[in-house]
């Protein structure tokens, strides 16, 4: 499976749940989005933040053709996330309001707690996209940041389209949102979280011990 000059595999598992899930978020994924974007000068080129893809999903591809089982790729794509992602952008954005007030410690537990999480969610759509490919089209400035545009073709499946958000506001360059057919992770996880921490009575460090068995 390629991308570009990459090959890779990539998950879509269940096109009715995607499907529904874009439904129910429309235009809020953008709102949400837009309140977390990265602001600041652009020292980002838009060669480098095509190179940031390319590279992570080569790391994913190789992850998934490395044997192991379900179990074993999870620390492999947690270490991929952490390198190529700004979890702490993700998660904070994930939290919500409640991040508000959720203490120093407590944000970076459960910014860990996410990570790990985020890791096995999306690790095991990862190892489902199977029998096709994605190719970088496109990379365009967007406010402060890029979004490198992709294409993903699998087997039996009309073509779909991917974009990558990436800045280097951290003070590295990283991706902060994937869209997948107009789903954005950050409004969907933002959803996700929200309602794991009504679940849990509001409560961030209960919020935390439950996102270890998620």
């Amino acid at each position: 499976m390629t991308i570009s000059k990459t090959p890779m595999r990539t998950p879509m598992h269940n096109r009715a749940i995607r499907v529904s899930r874009r439904a129910i978020l429309g235009g809020g994924a953008v709102v949400a989005a837009g309140m977390m974007l990265p602001r600041g000068a652009l020292a980002l080129t838009v060669d480098q933040a095509r190179d940031l893809i390319g590279n992570a999903i080569a790391d994913v591809n190789e992850t998934i053709n490395s044997g192991r089982s379900e179990q074993a790729m999870f620390g492999d794509f947690e270490r991929i996330f952490a390198r190529y992602a700004d979890v702490p952008t993700i998660a904070r954005s994930a939290l919500g309001p409640a991040a508000r007030s959720a203490s120093n410690g407590q944000m970076r537990d459960f910014t860990a707690a996410f990570q790990g999480y985020l890791s096995r969610k999306y690790g095991r759509r990862f190892r489902e996209f199977i029998g096709g490919r994605i190719e970088v089209t496109d990379a365009r400035p967007i406010k402060s940041y890029f979004e490198v545009i992709s294409v993903a073709y699998l087997q039996g499946e009309a073509p779909f389209d991917l974009r990558w958000h990436v800045s280097d506001k951290s003070g590295q360059n990283l991706f902060f949102n994937i869209i997948i057919e107009g789903v954005n992770m950050l409004a969907s996880e933002r959803t996700e979280i929200g309602a794991l921490l009504d679940a849990n009575g509001g409560d961030i460090d209960r919020l935390i011990q439950a996102l270890a068995t998620a």
